[in-house]
């Protein structure tokens, strides 16, 4: 069966595989070519696969949605990290991924602290009205 990770920006990876384990909402689930059409909600954490040569290969996803449908599985994913093993991976998802949640987050603070004092200036212009 056919792996396409896509990010916002680009195809992540393209390529052709045997089994694939990822992780649901509801937990790990595996995938064979002849399993039926299927949608899962993916929590971040590991991707593995193994190619067409059986090896074993992992990526990390930070969240998103997997599609398979007929002999295709798509995964849609805003980010997605793929090392040559899962100790590096592991090094790659701590810097990469934390850092990008901590930005997520001090982003949504900043939006709050606006959104407020936005909130805040437009009832002190109803006051003067």
């Amino acid at each position: 069966m056919k792996l396409k990770v896509m990010l916002p920006t680009h195809v992540f990876l393209d390529i052709h595989v045997q089994k694939i384990t990822a992780e649901g909402m509801n937990g790990s689930f595996g995938l064979f070519p002849k399993h039926v059409d299927f949608v899962s909600a993916l929590t971040s954490g590991i991707v593995s696969f193994h190619d067409e040569n059986g090896q074993e290969q992992h990526m990390a996803v930070m969240e998103g949605v997997l599609v398979k449908k007929g002999d295709t599985v798509f995964i849609s994913t805003r980010r997605a990290v793929k090392d040559k093993d899962l100790a590096s991976l592991k090094n790659t998802v701590e810097n990469d991924f934390l850092k990008q949640k901590q930005k997520e987050k001090n982003m949504r603070t900043s939006a709050t602290r606006i959104e407020a004092g936005f909130i805040r200036r437009f009832l002190e212009f109803q006051d003067y009205a």
